[in-house]
């Protein structure tokens, strides 16, 4: 499958990796550490040489407790980076954002794909995605980022993410976007208990049925330090072993901190999946 980025092409018959580059102050993981220019151009062309197929900015936190940020903050944040970053990079760029303002101006500056933690839910946001012809991740998230984990129900957390999903594919191709364009992120950690990312992480297997490819983003979440009881800095092996396991399920796309490691693993595993007569079941 061939997920076309403008000029860009990212050939997705094998997993890859998506860099996190966060421009933030207040990100839960790496917050305020790639607010220098310099920093976050020298940090995105290492991603990029440690084995980045794509790399995903953001402007604006979503962790728990998140506190919104204006249009021109956000695009005071990730635009320098941007026009830097674009002529001097392979793989293309994510802009990270649900804001149509942000996503027609970073595509202006280079940006040849959105990443949008509301799956293009806010007013204008389909039309803009419609109008500008990037590729488009949907993602699931039950509330807003500031209350989101204050007490997640689901009736049934697989049905419930995956009929949400389909809804928001049908919702593209009803408003004009192409459905080779679309990728789809089950949201892990936004709105759900522990339980609920461990159902769908092990379901992960069934969003196949969508049609799309799947993004899966756990690097260094909570659900992680609940699982290991470590802190956010120790929690690179336990992330690299579900990065390897959503790859095995048939994510295409990767979305992590830790790179390098995740890369290697994700080549490790195609190679031993590519071999398996089961059709890559554990």
């Amino acid at each position: 499958m061939l997920l076309h980025c403008r000029d860009k092409t990212i050939d997705l018959s094998t997993p890859v990796v998506m860099g996190v580059l966060n421009v933030t102050p207040d990100s839960f993981s790496d917050g305020g550490r790639f607010t220098s220019l310099d920093n976050a151009v020298e940090h995105t062309l290492e991603m990029e040489r440690a084995g980045a197929a794509i790399i995903d900015i953001g402007g604006e936190s979503t962790r728990p407790g998140a506190g919104a940020v204006t249009v021109g903050e956000e695009l005071d944040r990730v635009l320098p980076v941007i026009r830097q970053l674009a002529p001097r990079l392979t793989a293309p760029i994510s802009i990270d954002t649900s804001k149509p303002e942000v996503m027609s101006q970073a595509v202006a500056a280079g940006a040849t794909m959105i990443n949008d933690v509301r799956a293009l839910r806010e007013p204008g946001a389909l039309e803009a995605a419609r109008s500008l012809d990037v590729p488009v991740c949907l993602m699931h998230m039950q509330g807003e980022p500031r209350t989101m984990q204050s007490a997640p129900h689901y009736d049934d957390v697989v049905a419930d993410v995956k009929r949400f999903l389909a809804g928001r594919i049908d919702a593209c191709a009803a408003a004009g976007l192409n459905k080779d364009h679309l990728v789809v992120d089950p949201g892990f950690g936004f709105g759900k208990t522990l339980e609920q990312n461990m159902r769908l992480f092990a379901a992960l297997g069934e969003f196949c049925d969508l049609g799309t490819p799947i993004l899966v983003g756990v690097s260094r979440k909570s659900m992680i330090g609940a699982i290991i009881d470590k802190p956010v800095e120790n929690r690179l092996y336990a992330g690299v072993a579900l990065a390897a396991l959503a790859a095995w399920q048939g994510a295409g796309i990767i979305r992590t901190h830790d790179v390098g490691p995740t890369a290697d693993a994700l080549r490790s595993c195609h190679a031993v999946r590519s071999q398996s007569s089961e059709g890559g079941r554990l």
